[in-house]
């Protein structure tokens, strides 16, 4: 026990001695908590240009440019003369639609001839898309449903039954979780998530390798030689340590953008520790099996760099092949997204997380196991030829190291 907290202090030392460990490890989490948290602010895309080429060019006409014009989600450049290059007017004021409203199309109106409005959806962007389709096919239906009603009317039917000709039945859209489609509650939080676990992985990466490619592995752990886990615990525990912080400057950065906080909190502190200890331990094994530092940062990076993508936060798992959603499932970023979907943005109960909190813990369990075998093995190739009478001698570790 002497040795385990000597070497505890001294990772401890070696780590907050370390610049580039302390900067990644403790910066980087705020630096891009707060970018992240300016960049989705506003929580909704609002003001997208939208192109309205009016053909037209009457009191009806301009009634729904005005209405568009109202949409706050919306921002409409009008054309009352179609320009040369449509294509070219979308890519130059960045637009996400454009909306045509055809000649005669006040008379064919009144004439009940059903004119087309063609609308051109710039999907070079899905999101912006998204946000200016929805924006336009309520403006759009308004006005198609005003109009239609606004004839009935002319024609002697009372506005309340002339209502129920045009829309025989009602139909209510009740949006279910982040009901404002708040950006910032969604892509926030998970953003965090996904730095916590890059950084752990930086962080671990170095852990083991450093000490097997600079030397120091055997002068340092050479009493610590039958211990393997002991010896891993001693890596990891200031990472465990220092992961508090980081989840508590979180915790803070969460007031500081009025982001709520998950569902049952007690719980969401266990499915965090849990999500630390299998990552730090994912970069445990690497960092045995790697014995250069450079090359485990490398593979690591490799690991962690596509799992937010992978994770079926934003693109569901069973629409990915089955090798992909095998990657996905060993790496700690996809269950604890999913529980932390549910406890953030779903509201929902505390029990419809456990399945993934089990899928963490078994990779915890399963990371821990295989560093540890890796780890014995490696103790045991470092120090097999070590003879039992001479293992005690003062200043045998310097020898051997030499």
């Amino acid at each position: 026990m002497k040795e385990f907290f000597r070497l505890l202090k001294r990772e401890f030392k070696l780590f907050i001695g370390n610049s580039t460990l302390r900067t990644v490890f403790f910066l980087a989490p705020v630096f891009y908590a707060t970018l992240l948290g300016f960049v989705y602010k506003s929580g909704k895309v609002e003001n997208t240009p939208v192109l309205v080429i009016d053909r037209d060019n009457t009191p009806l006409s301009n009634q729904l440019t005005e209405m568009l014009e109202d949409n706050k989600s919306i921002k409409v450049i009008r054309y009352l003369q179609e320009p040369f290059s449509i294509k070219d007017e979308v890519i130059k004021y960045e637009a996400a639609a454009v909306v045509i409203i055809p000649s005669k199309f006040e008379g064919n109106m009144l004439q009940k001839k059903y004119p087309e409005v063609n609308i051109y959806i710039n999907t070079g962007n899905v999101l912006t898309a998204n946000f200016a389709t929805k924006g336009l096919q309520l403006t759009i239906g308004t006005f198609s449903a005003g109009v239609a009603m606004k004839a009935l009317q002319k024609a002697g039917m009372p506005a309340s039954k002339a209502a129920t000709q045009y829309e025989p039945f009602k139909a209510n859209y009740i949006t279910l979780f982040n009901t404002t489609s708040n950006y910032l509650i969604f892509m926030w939080p998970a953003m965090l998530a996904v730095v916590l676990q890059q950084v752990i992985l930086l962080a671990m990466a170095v852990s083991f390798a450093a000490e097997f490619q600079g030397g120091s592995f055997v002068k340092e752990y050479f009493k610590m030689r039958k211990w393997a886990f002991p010896t891993m615990l001693i890596k990891v525990l200031p990472i465990w340590v220092f992961s508090i912080l980081i989840v508590g400057i979180y915790y803070f950065m969460h007031m500081i953008f009025r982001v709520p906080m998950p569902e049952g909190i007690f719980n969401f502190i266990m499915l965090t520790a849990v999500f630390v200890g299998s990552a730090s331990f994912l970069g445990v094994l690497i960092s045995i099996l790697i014995p250069d530092a450079l090359k485990a940062t490398q593979i690591l990076m490799v690991i962690a760099s596509p799992a937010f993508i992978i994770s079926g936060f934003t693109w569901p798992l069973s629409a990915m092949p089955t090798f992909v959603q095998f990657l996905a499932n060993i790496i700690p970023l996809t269950p604890f997204l999913q529980a932390f979907k549910i406890l953030l943005i779903q509201k929902g109960s505390v029990e419809l997380t456990y399945p993934y909190l089990n899928h963490l813990l078994v990779l915890l369990i399963v990371y821990a196991i295989l560093g540890w075998i890796a780890l014995k093995i490696k103790l045991w190739l470092t120090f097999r030829y070590v003879k039992p009478e001479v293992e005690n001698k003062e200043g045998f570790a310097e020898d051997f190291e030499q």
